[in-house]
């Protein structure tokens, strides 16, 4: 049965071990960073909400008390299906996602979350440390993953990561790029080829936005986990490679032969238009 987690009353310290992950001690004294405070102007800023859908009860309780004490609203789901309407009704600014739930799995839970809502960031916590395991959660919505067990201060730098990288590409204007015949709509998340329309994850219009920048020029593995990413958010050279694979298979007419994101052998990628 899916439970709603507001608030969290048990005995495990907020900088305490998650059973999946190694323990961080939060700061000594003093509010969390980020967390609810008066702005300038004496309003109480807003808590970024984080909906957390896990059935390990202790690793729920684990993250929920650190990332409540980091400044978050933590909603947590034991199962799929009432994690769904949770995002459906009430939304979230992140979503943290198991793949094995009693339920449904995570990738359902995940391809139904993108029928609703293309720009959620979601990432996906998986014992599956298998590389396959990885692009399909990647295929079905997700844009990011980490495997268990895992640092808590890893995840929580991803989370940051991409929390900050979409306050920073919200409220601007409306942008279409063209790359072949695809047409991305950068702000709806979305590329149409061939009239068919596919949305695109938070990731993989950055990842596309900086290589047309830098179209026909080569851009290093590095450049990329450090401009998009974020050294701090732990990615590996197969994450970059993870994202090009699965965009190709949206934007070439054969992945397999692809004919506008190259890869620059030992380096990185380049875009052609």
């Amino acid at each position: 049965m899916g439970t709603s987690h507001s608030g969290s009353n048990n005995s495990t310290p907020p900088g305490g071990s998650a059973p999946s992950g190694s323990s961080v001690p939060g700061p000594a004294g003093g509010p969390p960073p980020g967390a609810s405070g008066p702005s300038p102007s004496g309003e109480i800023a807003k808590k970024q909400r984080i909906l957390l859908v896990e059935d390990e009860p202790d690793l729920v309780r684990g993250l929920t008390d650190v990332l409540e004490f980091e400044g978050f609203d933590v909603c947590n789901h034991m199962e799929g299906r009432p994690g769904v309407r949770e995002m459906r009704e009430r939304g979230a600014d992140l979503v943290i996602l198991d793949l094995m739930l009693p339920d449904i799995n995570g990738y359902q839970v995940c391809e139904e979350i993108r029928t609703f809502n293309q720009v959620v960031p979601i990432i996906i916590l998986t014992a599956r440390g298998q590389e396959l395991d990885k692009i399909r959660g990647l295929e079905a919505g997700a844009d990011d993953y980490v495997t268990k067990p895992f640092s808590i201060g890893e995840l929580l730098a991803r989370i940051k990561a991409i929390l900050r990288r979409l306050g920073r590409t919200q409220g601007k204007e409306l942008e279409t790029i063209r790359i072949g015949s695809c047409e991305i709509n950068l702000k709806k998340h979305t590329l149409t080829r061939a009239r068919k329309t596919q949305t695109l994850t938070f990731y993989e219009v950055e990842l596309l936005k900086m290589l047309f920048e830098r179209a026909d020029q080569p851009v290093s593995r590095d450049e990329i986990l450090d401009k998009i990413w974020g050294i701090e958010a732990y990615p590996t050279n197969r994450t970059v490679d993870n994202f090009v694979v699965k965009l190709r298979k949206k934007l070439e007419e054969n992945q397999h032969h692809p004919h506008h994101i190259l890869t620059v052998y030992g380096y990185g990628y380049k875009l052609v238009p």
